[in-house]
């Protein structure tokens, strides 16, 4: 059945050609040599329930059926005004296929019958005005009966052309799941039909430019395969799932929001393991947006898809891979992300970043070996934003290469001048994040030669730092980038390892020098052995493949010396020091220099709390 909005725009195309049909037969008769009476009697039984049609008030099917009468008994007139020409009765079959428009098995219902009456009816009283042969005329009704036979199929063949053109407009032709229309009738239906709960997720695959980019349309257009499919499979028979866009798919779900959550942890789960496509492995994830039509207060299917795509906005927003449900509040944060990503766009040109620099150490904190650089933002008006906040909203503009490189350039200059000027920094390395924007980037070999040489830091000592999900998003990529790096010089290190897809197998093929155990790993290490046994197969895994390990976020003694146990010997965190400005790292380091050498952590100068926003590695 067509949608409501559907009805009434064909429904009024229809009604006019009926009508104007109508009072063209009134015209017809005169020059086909018929009386200007007969002409207006046949043509006013033509537009009478057209007229009738056009009521608002009158029920949707009785339009619909008093418009099928208006154009059968147009029809049946024009067979009339020729004197039952042959020619004249192929007008029924036109007219057929004007009905088919309303994808209603009434409507062909009714021009089967109208078609069988009016020829049987005539053929006997008048039969001349009807057939035009006398082997017709002979046997009005058994030629009504054909005549009826063949309307009917042509109805059945209008019918099966509507039902596969239906299914091929109403279908996705990559996935071959229910496009974006075939999805809001779906929703609107159930809203309409049922005061029960609803839920809609809206979910966006991460990264997909960059799978698409990198592997070409045809691996990209099969990664969407795979992951629709795979997503598909782990919702239960009632929900519905659709593409409704290029890497968008919608989720309809009977039931409340807990229970759509629910569904959307099983498809972000179902996502995790990698597929292959042409022989090359892809991994793919999924920000996930959930909203129910009671937590909304609506029960309109585009306010539910927009309410899930604003909480969708927000998942990416906050790391993405994640699932975030929709709350009244959400459209206020939508709000002030937009207003802060256009402030991010000059906050480079107004001088508003500045880099902070965190201290790792290596020997269980007996020697300051590096700095790891970390962005800050001081706003004008809203004060320090933290970086978990303006990071992924700099990837989302596009704006993170040239704050990332600017980083890079800052950051490198500063180090080499340390090592030239501190005491005990002369082999001090710089360890700088690279985003996803970056390592897509052409020019991201270039870059790094150039800051590099202008700064005079040398190659060994700049240390790139990737996340293990940037990684294994494109590894072909990855590899080839940061391959061409370390034969530069520059050593590249897996951030936050052990959160993603971590195995033996992926280690191994990953361009790396070194893994940085997650802070959640090391903040779980007083708590018992499970936390102790999983640091400890990361470190045995880097030692299996000669890997170098830091560990991140250590704050307690105790987290230090487990982690000197296990063999880990770089460490970082507010044990030793928060992120430091220039002038504060240059005391800090000073000051670390007059210790004595094997200087416990007791005895390190602890850095004044100087950065107020959470440290975000």
């Amino acid at each position: 059945m067509l949608r409501p909005a559907s009805f009434e725009h064909r429904h009024r195309l229809i009604t006019r050609f009926a009508l104007i049909q109508g009072f063209g037969l009134m015209l017809l008769g005169p020059v086909l040599h018929q009386g200007v009476v007969e002409s207006v009697f046949v043509g006013f039984v033509a537009v009478a329930p057209a007229l009738l049609a056009l009521g608002s008030t009158v029920p949707r099917r009785v339009r619909m059926l008093s418009t099928v009468v208006s154009l059968m008994f147009a029809s049946a007139g024009l067979v009339d005004l020729c004197q039952g020409l042959t020619e004249a009765h192929f007008h029924f079959f036109v007219m057929v296929g004007v009905v088919s428009l309303y994808q209603d098995w009434a409507a062909f219902g009714m021009c089967v019958l109208i078609t069988v009456v009016h020829h049987a009816v005539m053929g006997l009283t008048v039969p001349d005005l009807v057939f035009a042969s006398a082997a017709e005329r002979a046997d009005p009704v058994g030629w009504a009966c054909l005549h009826g036979g063949f309307v009917l199929a042509a109805s059945v063949t209008h019918l099966i052309a509507w039902r596969l053109n239906e299914q091929q407009e109403l279908r996705d032709p990559l996935t071959q799941l229910p496009n974006r229309a075939a999805f809001l009738h779906g929703l609107t239906t159930m809203l309409r039909e049922s005061d029960a709960p609803v839920s809609v997720l809206f979910v966006d695959i991460d990264d997909f430019k960059t799978i698409n980019d990198s592997g070409g349309h045809h691996v990209g257009d099969q990664a969407l395969f795979h992951a629709a499919h795979k997503m598909a499979d782990s919702l239960r028979s009632g929900d519905l799932i659709a593409r409704i866009g290029g890497d968008e798919f919608a989720v309809l779900i009977p039931a409340t929001a807990d229970v759509a959550t629910e569904a959307a942890d099983r498809m972000a789960k179902a996502l995790q393991a990698p597929m292959v496509v042409d022989g090359r492995e892809v991994f793919v994830t999924a920000s996930i947006g959930v909203a129910d039509s009671e937590l909304a207060r609506s029960r309109d299917g585009e306010d539910l898809l927009r309410d899930a795509d604003l909480a969708m906005y927000t998942a990416k927003s906050e790391g993405k891979n994640n699932v975030v449900t929709y709350t009244a509040g959400i459209d206020r944060r939508v709000r002030e992300q937009a207003e802060l990503t256009q402030d991010l766009r000059v906050a480079l040109d107004l001088g508003q970043f500045e880099v902070h620099y965190q201290p790792v150490f290596c020997s269980s904190g007996e020697r300051l070996c590096g700095v790891e650089a970390l962005l800050r933002w001081h706003h004008p008006e809203r004060g320090p934003v933290s970086p978990a906040v303006f990071i992924p909203l700099a990837e989302r503009s596009g704006s993170i290469k040239e704050i990332g490189e600017w980083v890079l350039r800052t950051a490198a200059h500063q180090v080499a001048a340390w090592q030239r000027e501190l005491p005990g920094c002369a082999d001090l390395e710089l360890a700088v994040n690279l985003s996803p924007a970056q390592l897509r980037d052409p020019a991201l070999l270039t870059t790094i030669a150039s800051a590099l040489h202008d700064s005079g830091l040398a190659a060994h000592d700049l240390i790139l730092e990737v996340t293990e999900s940037m990684l294994l998003s494109d590894l072909d990529l990855a590899r080839r980038q940061l391959n061409a790096a370390r034969t530069m010089g520059a050593q590249v290190a897996i951030d936050d390892f052990g959160t993603g897809y971590s195995s033996l197998s992926y280690l191994a093929k990953l361009p790396a020098d070194q893994v940085k155990i997650d802070q959640s790993f090391v903040r779980e290490l007083e708590s018992g052995a499970t936390s102790v046994a999983l640091v400890r197969t990361i470190v045995d895994m880097a030692r299996a493949l000669n890997l170098d390990v830091q560990a991140e976020g250590v704050e307690e003694v105790m987290q230090q010396d487990i982690l000197a146990e296990l063999g880990c010997p770089r460490s970082q965190g507010y044990l030793y020091s928060r992120p430091l400005p220039v002038a504060g790292f240059a005391s800090f380091a000073t000051e670390r220099a007059t210790l004595p050498e094997r200087a416990g952590v007791a005895q390190l100068p602890f850095a004044p709390v100087v950065d107020p926003v959470e440290q975000v590695s």
